[in-house]
């Protein structure tokens, strides 16, 4: 007998109603073999049976609340996958309270643990998943995520390898709050505001005329050398301890001009090194 080839292995886990199902479809579109909702204890007979077929190259598997008792045991169950030369990630999906409400009202579905109470449910089910989230390798907060956005954020992690680091650059206004699932916020409020230039005012960061406004000074300059300093210094860290999934945060006050033009500019600088994402959360909202 040949010896049993390694499988990638993704676990989605987290809240329901946190997009799982649309995380699991961004997989399955990925090529990964998935499944919904297995047991804990037929994992090891499972990824075994993958990894003897050959067409079988990567899997996705859900993991939560509906596993019940079953969950007690999912440290073990990962450590032996990963002690059989399987290499295992995990993503979360958290998302606020008053979200996760909404979305079972909009569905109509009923929560795994609700009986009355919705907000008690969400509560018990954070509990029971708190050790899961500890051992996330990337926490994906979906409160102000669509479910295309959710989709690319997954895709971005996991498309190229479920080693490689994906990284988003993520431009958001201070009077909307900060992003929930950034691990680095970026404060650009210090450099010169087009919205006090009548002809930009109008017009946002991805404009050149806005661009070389917010750009074609020192500030700029020595920010954005200083930032690409650190991420030099970063991400080859957070590479070497696994982290598959990084958000930078790009703040301005409306998230309109500022933060969109030095996210852009982050990422076309990344770009030479690694993949970086752009995405513009509050641009549009007044």
């Amino acid at each position: 007998m040949g010896v049993m080839k390694s499988v990638p292995i993704v676990i989605v886990s987290g809240l329901s109603g946190a997009g799982k199902s649309t995380a699991l479809h961004a997989l399955e579109d990925l090529g990964f073999f998935c499944v919904d909702n297995l047991p804990l204890p037929l994992l090891d007979r499972f990824v075994d049976l993958c990894a003897a077929a050959g067409e079988v190259e990567r899997v996705a598997l859900v993991v939560d609340a509906r596993g019940g008792e079953f969950l007690q045991g999912f440290r073990e169950a990962f450590r032996r996958l990963r002690d059989a030369g399987h290499d295992l990630r995990m993503v979360f999906l958290d998302a606020r309270d008053e979200a996760l409400v909404r979305r079972f009202s909009e569905t109509r579905r009923r929560h795994p643990l609700a009986d009355e109470d919705l907000f008690a449910a969400i509560e018990r089910e954070r509990g029971f998943l708190r050790g899961l989230r500890e051992e996330a390798d990337a926490v994906i907060d979906t409160t102000t995520l669509t479910p295309h956005d959710l989709k690319r954020a997954v895709q971005d992690a996991f498309g190229r390898s479920v080693r490689g680091l994906a990284i988003a650059i993520v431009s958001f206004g201070y009077k909307f709050g900060l992003p929930a699932d950034a691990d680095l916020v970026l404060d650009v409020r210090l450099l010169r505001n087009p919205y006090f230039a009548e002809e930009l005012r109008a017009l946002d960061g991805r404009d050149e005329r806005v661009r070389a406004h917010v750009l074609e000074s020192d500030d700029a300059e020595g920010l954005l050398e200083r930032t690409q300093a650190l991420l030099d210094y970063l991400l080859p860290r957070y590479e070497r301890e696994g982290k598959v999934y990084l958000t930078v945060g790009i703040g301005c006050t409306g998230g309109r001009h500022r933060s969109v033009v030095v996210a852009e500019e982050i990422a076309r600088r990344l770009t030479p090194r690694c993949q970086a994402r752009v995405r513009h959360r509050d641009l549009g909202r007044e």
